[in-house]
């Protein structure tokens, strides 16, 4: 019994239950007072005829006189004597059939012969208040005369309170029980199941983009009605919201991924800011350096070896050989620009300028010598390099629409590929706008004039290696990871 009532109890929690609830309530109300009033009506009409009835005697011995010749003065007088013990007369009147008042006493009736039909009503009755005035026709007292007695009708009036009273107790009560019932039956065919399928549209709109289905209370009854339906329509409805937003987040992240690769390989083929800004400028993008310092190495005598390996065998070495210098250009902060063959052209000053580019190229170029040396031909000769430098003005940036690459423009290019070109196996070679700005650095040995195409006689120098006390301020950790490449090599 506890179970149901704390059930109803928590179900009038909620507007719609306590809206039924009001509205079976009332309407049942509503009926039994309908029903009510002819029983009020009913219930006054029987206890006022009662009241008549009681005083029938005095009409009787009324009658009796009138018809012995008994004087009308005398008449009322009489009635007066014989219904004193009538507490409810309270006062009469006496009409001849003129409409003439013969006599009266006690309180005065507001029932007025003239107002009423004697010709067709026998008797008549009009309540006043707690005042009940009846009149009695010739034809009823059987005499010429007209009778209206006042009653004092305060005790039916009483009586009509309280049966009222019980009526309306009774209503209350029965409206209650039906409405508890109906309520009861209401709760678990329809509120309820309204209740749990609100509950569960909450939830879902927390739950619609999380991984897991949640555990809904509605559909766990099995309904054969259009609430039923209306449960079903809710899960294909979430079932079928919830998988188009795991696809999309699905694709998000494919996408995601997707362009998470699409960046890594842009950065991986330009510079980040490049790339950065390729994102915004769809065009031709190019920037001055004034001070760029340009390295271009070519592996000495790898056309020979090439047509003495396979294509395979030839891809790999190129890719280890390419992959530790990339690993060097990227500790000593340069940029590659990229590789033509056997040759690999890295520069300085354009994307980190730095305190001196041209330094960190020609550390470069001193390691690129190391890494190279792990690296054996098929006569077990080692390949070796030769290393061209220059720094001056160039103008660096992407062309075209398809197939961006990152590269360099300027005489200063040109010039770094002669001193490549001009120079000597495993050997660094300098222009003079290079050894300028690492002068007093590096050991160096003068070349003297050379002629070098499209420039006529240069001053050049060759590398010979670094300045021990002069290795102050420059970090080594490139050249260090290149002698730990050789000794896992060895």
């Amino acid at each position: 019994m506890i179970g149901p009532l704390q059930s109803v109890y928590k179900s009038l929690s909620s507007r719609l239950s306590r809206r039924i609830v009001a509205w079976v309530f009332l309407s049942i109300v509503t009926i039994e007072l309908v029903i009510l009033l002819p029983s009020y009506r009913l219930r006054q009409r029987t206890l006022l005829r009662d009241l008549e009835e009681t005083s029938t005697k005095v009409l009787l011995a009324v009658k009796v006189n009138s018809m012995t010749g008994m004087e009308p003065s005398l008449l009322l007088d009489y009635f007066q004597n014989i219904s004193v013990d009538d507490l409810s007369i309270v006062g009469a009147v006496l009409y001849s059939m003129d409409g003439r008042v013969i006599d009266q006493y006690g309180e005065q009736p507001t029932l007025d012969p003239q107002s009423v039909n004697t010709n067709i009503l026998l008797r008549y009755g009009m309540i006043e208040g707690d005042r009940y005035d009846v009149l009695w026709s010739p034809e009823q007292t059987e005499s010429d005369y007209t009778l209206i007695v006042r009653y004092d009708i305060s005790a039916i009036q009483v009586q009509l309170f309280w049966y009222v009273l019980r009526i309306l107790g009774l209503v209350v009560l029965i409206s209650g029980f039906v409405t508890l019932v109906a309520f009861i039956g209401l709760e678990r065919i329809l509120i309820t199941p309204v209740l749990h399928l609100r509950d569960d549209l909450m939830v879902a709109g927390e739950a619609v983009s999380q991984e897991d289905m949640p555990d809904f209370k509605s559909l766990k009854l099995i309904r054969q009605d259009e609430l039923g339906e209306v449960t079903v329509a809710f899960r294909n409805m979430f079932k079928r919201i919830h998988s188009e937003i795991r696809h999309r987040k699905q694709v998000e992240t494919e996408l995601k991924a997707e362009h998470t690769k699409s960046d890594q390989l842009l950065r991986n083929m330009l510079p980040a800011a490049i790339a950065q800004e390729l994102k915004h400028h769809q065009g031709a993008i190019a920037h001055r350096i004034d001070n760029a310092t340009i390295l271009f190495a070519d592996i000495v005598n790898f056309t020979g070896f090439a047509a003495q390996v396979s294509p395979i065998r030839l891809v790999d070495i190129l890719n280890r050989i390419f992959s530790e210098f990339d690993r060097l250009a990227e500790h000593h902060k340069l940029e590659k620009i990229k590789t033509i063959g056997d040759a690999y052209m890295v520069v300085g000053g354009v994307i980190d300028p730095g305190e001196n580019p041209a330094r960190c190229v020609v550390e470069m170029a001193l390691d690129m010598q190391l890494v190279i040396r792990q690296f054996k031909q098929q006569n077990g000769d080692v390949f070796q390099l030769r290393i061209g430098i220059n720094t001056g003005p160039v103008v660096a940036g992407v062309i075209g629409l398809k197939k961006y690459s990152y590269d360099l423009w300027g005489d200063a290019v040109n010039i770094a590929s002669r001193m490549e070109s001009h120079g000597e196996v495993g050997k660094i070679h300098l222009s003079a706008a290079t050894y300028e700005q690492v002068k007093g650095l590096y050991a160096v040995e003068p070349r003297g004039e050379i002629a070098v195409k499209g420039r006529g006689m240069m001053k050049t120098y060759f590398l010979l290696g670094r300045i021990p006390n002069a290795e102050a301020g420059y970090s080594h950790a490139a050249h260090d990871l290149a002698r730990r490449a050789i000794a896992d090599s060895g």
